[in-house]
């Protein structure tokens, strides 16, 4: 195989697994589907394949899917999380047809931490931290938020503080500049693999294609060498993929993320 076969192959059976979701408080199984529930009210869907199942086999899965979520009062929206080189027969017409929305497809990233962690030069008046406070981690959503031109939601905030408090090995960074912060992303190990994520990745627009996201990626890129991990996965929008690309990284597939709101 290639390497990016490898990673590939790496990436379906290490990673789509619990290991995809460790923060959840609730997963229920379905054929082929882990339906998973988080804090703050968000439903998840996930799953290694869909065992070959043709367009109406997927079009009732998306049905109970959907049930399944519309019955807990709590949930009030759903991510369907599909991947590019998925045998999925009909899955986007199904989704769409139960009111879930399609979002920009993302790259699916794989490589070395070590290249990551390369120097990155850090630029003037730029500062990096972990950040754990409540107050950091707040401000810290708001900003992505903002990022991504969307309103302030403190359900996020919630959720990442509940995480810390258990613990489970996700380390939060920020960078800041001209007295506040401009940039974060999280670091997510990966239980029983030489894996990490770097997700959450969010520049607020004046600050971007300064070698600032560049230089908290090798932070935690460093930080997940002294865990013992061995490779990083993520997500990657265009703005990261090609900062990804350059230190060493292989798109292996993409990821369109379908989400339903109540």
């Amino acid at each position: 195989m290639t390497i990016k076969e490898q990673y590939l192959s790496a990436y379906d059976d290490q990673l789509r697994t619990d290991a995809e979701t460790p923060s959840a408080s609730n997963v229920m199984i379905e054929g082929p589907l882990r339906l998973v529930t988080f804090a703050g009210g968000r439903g998840f869907v996930t799953y290694q394949d869909l065992a070959d199942a043709d367009a109406p086999a997927i079009s009732a899965l998306v049905t109970k899917a959907l049930q399944y979520f519309e019955a807990d009062p709590v949930v009030n929206r759903v991510e369907w999380k599909s991947r590019g080189h998925d045998k999925a027969p009909g899955l986007h017409e199904a989704l769409l047809a139960r009111g879930f929305v399609a979002e920009n497809p993302e790259s699916i990233m794989i490589g070395p931490l070590a290249a990551l962690a390369a120097d990155a030069a850090l630029p003037s008046g730029v500062t990096l931290r972990k950040i754990t406070s409540d107050a950091d981690v707040r401000a810290m959503s708001a900003m992505a938020d903002e990022a991504f031109g969307e309103s302030v939601d403190t359900r996020a905030a919630d959720a990442l503080l509940s995480r810390l408090g258990r613990k489970d090995g996700m380390e939060l960074w920020v960078a800041e500049a001209e007295g506040r912060m401009v940039s974060a992303g999280r670091l997510e190990p990966v239980p029983g693999t030489d894996f990490v994520g770097i997700w959450g990745g969010a520049t607020l627009e004046p600050y971007r294609r300064r070698g600032i996201y560049r230089a908290l990626t090798t932070a935690r890129a460093r930080s997940a060498l002294a865990m013992g991990k061995k490779f990083v996965h993520s997500d990657s929008t265009e703005y990261s993929r090609p900062i990804l690309e350059r230190s060493g990284l292989v798109k292996v597939s993409t990821t369109t993320p379908y989400n339903w709101k109540r």
